[in-house]
């Protein structure tokens, strides 16, 4: 199936590759077909990858791996939200976390509070918004980064 993207132009996608979303996510409700793209000329393993819709080219939102930017994240949620995307394990579970990418990189923020959550095995996902009264909408990734490299440092010492 031939895809329109807003980064790479025209792509050639097989079904496995798709995602339904059945509710949507947040503004993007009656958009429910996704797919998750990286550069593999630039990106590396665990960096930020796309969200892109099948449905309509222009919308491609930044995701990350929430342990790359918070190693301990450990998002609540009520476990019958997650029953229509079948059964969940440590091998089938992918949760991203959305990015806001400003011009100024050291206010570059992660959605810790609504995170995108797939089941691989079924390509069901959903974005829920996390019972952790911590999480924040706007979660400083610069800064967190930051520390983590700072405390790394210090452990080499």
């Amino acid at each position: 199936m031939l895809v329109q993207t807003k980064y790479f132009g025209e792509i050639d996608l097989t079904e496995e590759k798709i995602l339904t979303f059945e509710n949507g996510i947040m503004g993007f409700e009656h958009l429910t077909k996704y797919t998750i793209l990286f550069d593999t000329e630039k990106e590396q393993q665990g960096g930020i990858m796309w969200f892109q819709s099948v449905e309509e080219p222009s919308i491609a939102l930044p995701v990350i791996n929430p342990l790359v930017v918070k190693p301990d994240y450990n998002p609540q949620v009520n476990e019958e939200l997650l029953q229509p995307l079948g059964d969940l394990n440590q091998e089938n579970l992918c949760i991203l976390l959305t990015l806001t990418v400003p011009s100024d990189l050291t206010k570059l923020t992660a959605n810790l509070k609504a995170p995108l959550i797939i089941n691989a095995d079924t390509r069901k996902g959903c974005q829920l918004v996390v019972e952790n009264a911590d999480y924040q909408v706007k979660y400083n990734v610069y800064d967190a980064i930051q520390k983590m490299k700072a405390e790394k440092g210090a452990a080499s010492c």
